[in-house]
């Protein structure tokens, strides 16, 4: 009799791709980072030079924390970290995309509590499904958990920028024009924070409801079937 017909092949390519995505997306922001470094070197730009330095191996991290602890991340939200990171620092601080783009900052922001949220949902299952911890929570307080997650992670970063501010001399707040104390800017910062972060939690809470697969769903079981050490069978 013939065996039955073999379909693991398809979703093998369709699970690969994202890595290959993220793979070639990181050796391009590499590439072009390290062309970066030489010419700030050629100009003895040593500051700019160790900022590209620190950069490079903040956008390898999340491959490399990876391997060293055995936990497998979905390629998925390596790229969008790996991209965010390379927006908010490279272009943002070494180019200054955020004196001269306006909304560069605000941009930034609300994608960042767009991801600090998805790894708010993420925590969240991570909990449920370890055998060490005991946690079962409804779909709105797994919502809310995310939300106040990503706004709380939003709020350390705003104390972060004045803290460089105050002791270092640095302009992360980078106070609007009329505003000194960079209040206004802080506003905006946590304000855009906190929306991209409700967007998020709405969202996983409306799929959670009707009971449907969403993309963060597909993340984060993707997650606890690549790393099943990490919880209960």
């Amino acid at each position: 009799m013939d065996s039955k017909p073999r379909t693991p092949a398809p979703q093998k390519i369709s699970t690969d791709l994202p890595a290959r995505v993220h793979r070639g997306i990181l050796i391009v922001l590499q590439a072009i980072m390290a062309v970066e470094l030489i010419l700030v070197f050629y100009e003895q730009q040593w500051i700019n030079a160790f900022l590209v330095m620190a950069i490079m191996a903040v956008t390898l991290s999340p491959a490399l924390l990876g391997r060293r602890f055995r936990v497998h991340i979905p390629a998925e939200f390596q790229l969008l970290a790996v991209v965010f990171i390379f927006a908010a620092l490279f272009l943002g601080e070494i180019h200054s995309y955020y004196v001269r783009f306006w909304w560069w900052d605000i941009a930034l922001h609300t994608s960042s509590g767009l991801l600090m949220g998805i790894l708010g949902f993420l925590l969240v299952y991570v909990l449920n499904e370890s055998e060490r911890v005991d946690v079962h929570m409804r779909a709105h307080f797994v919502a809310l958990f995310a939300f106040l997650f990503a706004v709380t992670v939003g709020t350390l970063w705003e104390i972060f920028e004045f803290g460089m501010d105050q002791i270092v001399g640095t302009n992360m707040q980078k106070p609007m024009l009329g505003d000194l104390s960079g209040l206004t800017d802080t506003m905006w910062d946590m304000i855009v924070n906190a929306l991209g972060a409700l967007t998020i939690s709405v969202l996983g809470w409306w799929y959670m409801k009707r009971d449907e697969r969403s993309f963060i769903e597909a993340w984060i079981r993707k997650f606890i079937e690549r790393n099943p050490r990490l919880f209960r069978h």
